[in-house]
């Protein structure tokens, strides 16, 4: 059971009873109702012992408002009963004073603290028949509790944390935005939204910073909590908060938000709106955010090697005697099965056959709901004839410091980040010629298991002679989920000229020699034109 936090010296008042006068000289603890068990917030006067509160507030229903530098004012529910009559509910406010702007700050935290303990609850307790719980935050009314709770309990646990913080290009680039920019952190107030292990709130600090506040939802925030004890040089400067950005409340605007909210193609998780929550929540005018914008970046590519990969998958169900079983029912949905996950490796920029296009997202001034549903649509030149096997996707995050601008980028070609890059795999190629236009359009729409659907529309347009009439040639759709990506390699391949692509017989992706090969009649080789007149392509 936590300690209580006791604030000697305060003042307060009841707003409701104009008339009555302020008490001064009192005391306010944060402590377990002896009657509920609930966390709640005792005011004392003067001369009185804390077991005889003048005031006590069950916390499950208080909200504190900010009033002036050392004012706040907790407004909260009551009852009142009578005999014979229906009982009545009304609000009552509490005007609490503290001595010093200090005490003011971790008089808000106390409540913070202790309030999340309603929000969270007691592991195994149930809720009593009638029982009142506090409304749902924006969060959880977005997000599914099931998603939720292994997202949570995902970067709750210190091997992931290092996953990340091993990512050196990761780290480093924040680490150098930070340090390049020390004239926007020195002296600032800066919130750290998801702090995860919180070393982007040393940094903070490391930068000069007056004050972070790191917020993180997770169990890391213990873990968190110990490495910045561990670091006291820094650690006297930083807060850990423990709670949601769309939950917590901060005793101070901040001139700063620095975060990595970032997930595949930059959107997944969704993460961003909390980013933006605390934007609008948090940020004072004019204050600025680390990272500023992202862009994700698109573009056709060509990979036969990687088609057949996929496509092999589904050979599986072509079996007409699996123990006596015909297999084949199934096959077509387990092909496009396979091609709706989005595959997330790195590989070599030469596969790409146009330049790349990219869509761009400004924090400091779009809105949450901008991120519900995102419409990009799509125009590229193919450089070379070929197949089109799909569009790969990257992103990168700006830091617009004003010393300096860095971007972190997570592009082919570039340093390797546990981000890799992502490629939606068309399950019918388009055939381009070198001049030809490919059009399209990649819509995301999200939804409550903090990941989006992707719509994924490319056609080839007309080329020649004939193509002032227009029209469309060919189009290919792919339906994918961002959530459940083909997780395939840690490096890029070798890369392999196009026209050796065509040629090429690639192996199956199953040993030499198989039963499974023996008994659908395969040779452990197995060429692109055969893989195109298994699904159909010709």
């Amino acid at each position: 059971m936590a300690s209580p936090d006791l604030f000697p010296n305060v003042a307060f008042s009841d707003v409701s009873a104009s008339a009555a006068p302020a008490a001064e000289g009192a005391t306010a603890a944060f402590g377990v109702s002896a009657a509920t068990g609930g966390p709640r917030l005792s005011l004392v006067k003067a001369g009185k012992p804390e077991v005889e509160p003048t005031v006590e507030i069950d916390l499950s229903d208080a909200q504190i408002f900010k009033l002036g530098a050392s004012e706040w004012l907790c407004v909260y529910g009551e009852s009142e009963a009578k005999a014979g009559v229906e009982e009545k509910l009304f609000s009552r406010a509490i005007k609490v004073v503290l001595r010093t702007e200090a005490e003011s700050k971790a008089f808000s935290l106390a409540f913070q603290r202790w309030k999340q303990q309603v929000i969270s609850g007691k592991a195994g307790e149930p809720l009593e028949n009638g029982s009142i719980i506090a409304s749902r935050s924006k969060f959880d009314t977005k997000i599914e509790a099931s998603s939720a709770k292994m997202y949570f309990h995902y970067y709750g646990q210190l091997l992931h944390q290092q996953n990340m913080l091993q990512d050196f290009v990761r780290t480093g680039t924040y680490y150098a935005a930070v340090m390049e920019n020390r004239s926007d952190f020195e002296g600032r107030v800066v919130v750290d939204v998801g702090a995860g292990s919180g070393i982007l709130s040393l940094f903070a600090a490391q930068a000069g910073a007056r004050h972070v506040y790191a917020v993180e939802a997770s169990e890391m925030a213990e873990h968190a909590q110990r490495l910045i004890s561990g670091n006291p040089s820094l650690g006297q400067r930083i807060t850990v908060i423990k709670g949601k950005v769309e939950e917590v409340e901060l005793p101070e605007k901040a001139d700063i938000l620095i975060s990595e909210p970032m997930g595949t193609l930059l959107v997944n998780e969704r993460m961003l709106e909390s980013y933006v929550i605390a934007r609008d929540r948090f940020l004072a005018p004019d204050g600025k955010m680390f990272p500023t914008t992202g862009r994700i970046h698109m573009a056709p590519f060509s990979d036969e090697y990687l088609y057949v990969e996929m496509a092999n998958k589904a050979l599986f169900w072509q079996q007409h005697n699996f123990f006596g079983v015909d297999l084949t029912p199934l096959h077509g949905s387990a092909f496009q099965g396979y091609f709706s996950q989005p595959v997330v490796d790195a590989f070599d920029p030469r596969l790409l056959i146009s330049p790349p296009t990219y869509h761009t997202l400004d924090f400091t001034s779009m809105k949450e709901e901008e991120l519900y549903e995102i419409d990009i649509p799509l125009s590229f030149v193919a450089s070379v004839g070929t197949r089109v096997h799909g569009l790969a996707c990257w992103f990168d995050v700006l830091f617009n410091g004003s010393t300096v601008q860095r971007w972190l980028t997570t592009a082919p070609g570039s340093p390797t980040t546990h981000w890799y890059q992502l490629r939606c795999v068309l399950s019918q190629p388009l055939y381009v010629m070198a001049g030809q236009e490919i059009t399209g359009r990649l819509h995301l729409v999200a939804h409550s298991a903090q990941s989006y659907t992707i719509y994924l529309t490319m056609s080839a347009k007309m080329w020649g002679v004939g193509v002032e009439q227009g029209g469309i040639l060919q189009t290919s759709t792919g339906k994918l989920e961002l959530k459940e990506p083909y997780y395939r390699l840690s490096q890029p391949q070798s890369y392999m000229p196009q026209d050796q692509q065509q040629q090429q017989q690639l192996p199956s992706l199953q040993p030499q020699g198989s039963e499974q090969q023996m008994q659908e009649g395969l040779s452990p080789g197995i060429t692109i034109d055969q893989v195109d007149q298994e699904c159909g392509l010709h």
